[in-house]
């Protein structure tokens, strides 16, 4: 067990203006296949939750934002003092996706909010994170 601090996460639903939100797929073969996932991750050194977010949507959608809100956070689990910082970015710019070597697989893909929400609804997210960043998503835009 390591004694390094927790760090801190973000998560971003980039949502563009015609109402269809950025969507991660890859394998995850250990969980059993394919699944969806937003953008996000880790914060590094010296980030705060906001710069992780932002660097995260760029490298993993090749976005940036005009427009940042913040959805809250939350405790990732609770045998973790880390925390998960959720973000709506919008008035988005797209360029290409900057993926590291582990993120070769990362598929990107641009759905409808509600066809998001049906697919967090069914299981299809991995990680809780991304349909509650979906759900806080669609409660600030309708």
């Amino acid at each position: 067990m390591s004694d390094a601090p927790a760090r801190d996460a973000s998560v971003v639903a980039a949502l563009d203006n015609t109402g269809k939100v950025a969507i991660l797929n890859a394998p995850f073969p250990d969980h059993g296949g394919d699944f969806l996932f937003l953008p996000g991750g880790r914060r590094e050194d010296g980030e705060d939750a906001l710069t992780c977010a932002k660097r995260e949507l760029k490298e993993e959608a090749g976005v940036t934002a005009a427009s940042w809100t913040a959805l809250g956070n939350y405790a990732m689990t609770l045998a973790s003092t880390a925390r998960i910082h959720l973000f709506l970015a919008q008035n988005l710019t797209l360029g290409p996706q900057e993926l590291t070597d582990n993120e070769q697989d990362f598929k990107l893909d641009w759905w409808p909010l509600n066809s998001a929400l049906d697919a967090a609804e069914h299981g299809h997210f991995l990680l809780p994170a991304g349909p509650l960043t979906l759900l806080l998503t669609a409660r600030r835009v309708h």
